[in-house]
């Protein structure tokens, strides 16, 4: 797939369908007859026609019953040649626009054809059209395209219960031969040849058999069932490698200020993303003093998140609230139930995993200091997860407290591209969106420390692996490291360090929020909030390093908020402790949803000698738990 370039946007310019599949009667409507995680099946039962649109085929697939007179297919390009094998089972047609499609049948049927149409006589069997690669320059793309084109696959399903941290891809085929693929990077970075039994995962990578798109290469892979292994994230509560001893008094400090401020002053917001935001930001304030044994103000912030998520879960909070949605099973909110511009959108489904994240946060911190509170609450905590985080109909429906009939499966969750999308209901012409990876990552790190609270293992392993999948995605698509891969062009990383919204047919610089110019931003949005996963997310020293030298610079623009700045000094100690720690303390403000202590905790974190023995030995019976049962 070709892209068109510029320093501030990369889209693909395979926006327009190239070929029309049409009917000469349409006797019917067409109707979903099947759904399954990585597959549609489109029927039109009074023509006999069943399409299985399944990702990651290189080939349509159709399957014609009873001799309809079939198909009319349609181009917007003019026909330049087109010609068939002696047998009338494949059809090449050449277009002027460079590119060359086959037609694959699985019983002789008669094509003709004009300068922009092509039609069939009457036929009964399996229809497969597929166009060649871009970079095609050999016959060797086409015969590879010949030899798998007698299997299909009709539906793809997905496990995520095979182990910890792992994804499986099951896609049942029909057909002769075996079943070619295509697997976008992501897919190749993870794919394994094993399961953790020794078994043998049959599959086949076709290194040269490539299609570009705007993901990436997508590569031949020959197998129908594919094992995903992620890397292990730690579901911790306190930071990864522990506080310098030395800095206690400075954090102490901090905190008293921040949580006197708690006990002074209530939420006035009603936004649901806002008023999470604020929660979990108090909620980190219990941690840090957790961690760092300062538990006389632990008291005023278990009351604070008390008296502030409490309303939320009961319904009585004033002007705002949660509501359960039956026709499109998940939560909304009071104001989203009839304003759908309302929390961002809330109420069609806009920003899910962020909101509710930010709130699964502050109950999971609340539950581990309260847990008489957090028994209480449960029922909607769970009920809060489960918009985004439910597994039901699935293949692993004995998730048993992750099986709810009442939500959908996974909502926000795109097993194939293995991301997150933000986007809810609303149709764009650019399809999906995401902008902030972080808080997508926050969500599942935060339901994963839900179910730490609970001694829930399944709720820990499936929200591990998810934050890990959105971990490998954001640093695949989102972080633009040059020297790492070919995804974009050279113009495009040159002008760029950070994605801000990333599209299904887009990458933009631009945020919804902000210019390209205000990198502060970007890379604020793509980080916020500053928890312990965070140091997961931007592993990469050098390329954090990059992404500073490039955002500082936007720093010197007059109006640029205090708590953007807060974020860029945060990554900057990531490498220079010290430099970073001069600048945050002569800061003016923090974001909303982070604060002096916290940005004092993740500095004094940044390269302790503190090895994870000494950090058990540290935070006590508690911390050896979380570590034994919930890092793999």
């Amino acid at each position: 797939m070709a892209t068109n370039l510029n320093t501030s946007t990369l889209t693909s310019s395979n926006h327009l369908p190239l070929l029309f599949l049409s009917l000469s009667h349409l006797a019917s409507s067409p109707q979903l007859s099947y759904t399954s995680d990585l597959s549609v099946t489109l029927d039109l039962p009074s023509n006999n026609l069943s399409f299985f649109l399944v990702r990651g085929s290189p080939y349509v697939t159709v399957s014609v019953t009873d001799h309809n007179k079939l198909l009319s297919i349609t181009t917007i390009h003019a026909i330049l040649s087109f010609s068939s094998n002696d047998s009338l089972t494949k059809y090449t047609i050449k277009l002027n626009n460079g590119q060359t499609w086959l037609i694959y049948a699985s019983a002789p049927i008669k094509l003709s054809h004009t300068l922009s149409e092509i039609t069939s006589d009457e036929f009964s069997g399996v229809i497969r059209i597929v166009v060649l690669p871009d970079d095609s320059s050999s016959n060797k793309y086409e015969e590879i395209l010949d030899r798998f084109s007698s299997c299909y696959p009709v539906s793809g399903d997905v496990v995520l219960n095979t182990n910890p941290f792992s994804v499986k891809y099951n896609w049942e085929k029909k057909g002769d031969g075996d079943l070619l693929m295509l697997a976008h990077p992501l897919h190749l970075l993870l794919l394994s040849k094993s399961d953790d039994s020794s078994n043998e995962i049959n599959v086949t990578i076709l290194d040269d058999f490539k299609y570009r798109s705007i993901d990436g290469d997508l590569v031949g892979v020959v197998g129908d069932s594919w094992l995903l292994k992620t890397d292990p994230v730690s579901v911790n509560w306190h930071s990864n490698r522990g506080v310098k001893k030395e800095s206690y008094d400075e954090i102490k400090s901090a905190l008293s200020k921040d949580v006197e401020d708690l006990d002074s002053s209530a939420i006035t917001t009603a936004s649901s993303y806002f008023y999470g935001k604020l929660i979990a930001r108090a909620a980190r304030l219990a941690l840090i003093a957790e961690e760092i044994g300062f538990h006389d103000v632990i008291p005023v912030v278990k009351k604070f998140l008390s008296e502030s998520i409490g309303p939320w879960l009961d319904g009585t909070f004033n002007g705002n609230g949660f509501l359960y949605d039956e026709k499109w099973g998940g939560i909304v909110t009071k104001q989203g139930s009839t304003d759908s511009g309302a929390d961002f959108g809330f109420g069609v489904y806009n920003d899910h995993h962020y909101h509710l994240g930010y709130f699964l946060y502050g109950i999971a911190v609340l539950a581990k200091i309260d847990p008489k509170w957090g028994m209480k609450y449960k029922p909607q905590a769970y009920s809060l997860m489960a918009d985004f985080m439910n597994t039901g109909t699935g293949k692993e429906a004995h998730y048993s407290n992750m099986n709810n009939h009442n939500y959908t499966r996974l909502r926000c969750f795109d097993l194939y591209k293995l991301h997150s999308w933000a986007g809810g209901l609303t149709e764009f012409a650019d399809g999906r969106n995401q902008e902030s990876t972080s808080e997508a990552i926050n969500a599942y790190y935060s339901a994963a420390l839900l179910g730490v609270a609970y001694n829930d293992t399944e709720l820990v392993s499936l929200g591990s692996t998810l934050a890990a999948l959105e971990i490998h995605a954001a640093q695949m698509w989102w972080h633009v490291n040059g020297g790492d891969s070919n995804l974009y062009e050279e113009d495009f990383v040159k002008g760029n360090k950070l994605i801000g919204v990333l599209w299904s047919n887009k990458r933009d610089s631009g945020l919804w929020f902000a210019p390209p110019v205000w990198k502060e931003c970007r890379l604020g949005i793509q980080l916020l909030p500053l928890v312990p996963v965070s140091e997961s997310l931007f592993s990469n020293v050098s390329f954090v390093k990059e992404v500073v030298e490039w955002t500082m610079p936007a720093l010197d623009r007059d109006g640029v908020g205090e708590g953007w700045k807060g974020f860029v000094y945060a990554l900057e100690g990531v490498y220079d402790s010290e430099s970073a720690l001069e600048k945050i303390r002569s800061l003016k403000g923090f974001d909303d949803g982070n604060s002096f202590s916290n940005l004092l905790w993740w500095i004094h974190s940044r390269g302790s000698s503190d090895d994870d023995d000494n950090k058990i030995e540290e935070f006590g019976d508690e911390k050896q738990f979380s570590f034994a049962h919930y890092s793999y």
